[in-house]
């Protein structure tokens, strides 16, 4: 068996020798064409991992994911579909992906206050300011605006432009009327509107609070055939895409103290070192932009027949 192993080596060192005496001269010269082919595959390889990077750099650049924006704001915008509409044109433009908590502006302003968000986007200017004011909040933005209006049955309240007339039949003739009573953007209106009246509601036995948001309270109004002070957008979706149409009309409209403006406030990073005040400040220069701005006055035309936002960055609102 030794014998046998040994007598293959010497046969493969053998056959190794005379392979390499036949070749030796050929294998001298065909060496720097194999060198060459070597460094240009090396140089080959190069360009493709430099072509990869930039590749890689522009896809980075043009749709990075950069993280979470966490966002409070008002019932309205999510009932609309409004955000549903620009988050993802948002990811897309920014690389940010928006998340947010759709509740009562009072709620939401709250999360804000307690750092829970990185911005709020909500509807009561005063309460706004305050939350500013108070430190809370670093600027505060005008973004868009529609308005409120009051909706029902078309008897025995008769169309109108005057909101004390219907607010004073409501409460004269103990109508039913559901509030939202949850501290939300619309719930301060109609509380405001009320005190600027020199009127209780509470005196009216058929007067509720849902307790909910804008959807949920249009549709207990509509079970009950009650009033119900709502934002116009909400109202025009619910309208034509609730699973049961609303069977409630429009009985006032257009009075000055109906204005429903929306603001944007970036949570401050002095008191919440925490948030992420890069994402907030990209969503609220995104969110303010003639292009966003132009899409949001776009938004719902095709759908509703009118828009149902109006922007309006840039000014004092």
């Amino acid at each position: 068996m030794k014998k046998r192993v040994l007598g293959i080596l010497l046969g493969t060192v053998l056959a190794f020798g005379m392979l390499s005496g036949c070749g030796g001269s050929n294998e001298t010269e065909e060496q720097p064409a194999a060198e060459e082919t070597a460094e240009e595959a090396t140089e080959e390889a190069a360009d493709t991992e430099a072509a990869e990077d930039t590749q890689q750099t522009e896809t980075t650049e043009e749709g990075e994911e950069k993280g979470q924006l966490m966002m409070a704001t008002t019932t309205s915008t999510a009932d609309t579909g409004l955000l549903d509409y620009l988050a993802p044109i948002f990811l897309e433009d920014t690389g940010y992906e928006l998340l947010w908590d759709a509740v009562g502006t009072g709620e939401a302003l709250k999360m804000g206050e307690n750092g829970d968000v990185d911005v709020v986007l909500v509807h009561a200017k005063a309460s706004e300011e305050e939350f500013v004011a108070n430190g809370y909040g670093v600027e505060r933005f005008p973004v868009m605006y529609n308005d409120f209006i009051v909706v029902g049955p078309s008897e025995p309240i008769a169309a109108t432009e005057d909101i004390q007339a219907v607010f004073s039949q409501i409460l004269e003739e103990q109508l039913p009327f559901v509030s939202r009573g949850d501290d939300s953007g619309t719930d301060k209106k109609e509380k405001q509107i009320w005190e600027a009246l020199s009127l209780d509601p509470t005196g009216n036995p058929n007067y509720l609070e849902s307790g909910q948001g804008m959807g949920a309270t249009l549709t207990m109004s509509d079970e009950k055939q009650a009033y119900c002070l709502t934002d116009r957008g909400t109202y025009l979706k619910m309208k034509k895409d609730a699973d049961v149409a609303l069977n409630l009309d429009i009985v006032c409209e257009g009075d000055s103290n109906l204005l429903n403006q929306y603001g944007v406030i970036a949570v401050n990073p002095e008191k919440y070192p925490e948030v992420d005040n890069e994402a907030a400040n990209a969503f609220i220069e995104w969110i303010c932009s003639d292009e966003i701005q132009k899409l949001i006055g776009e938004y719902g035309v095709e759908e509703y027949g009118e828009a149902l936002f109006v922007p309006n960055a840039g000014t004092d609102a």
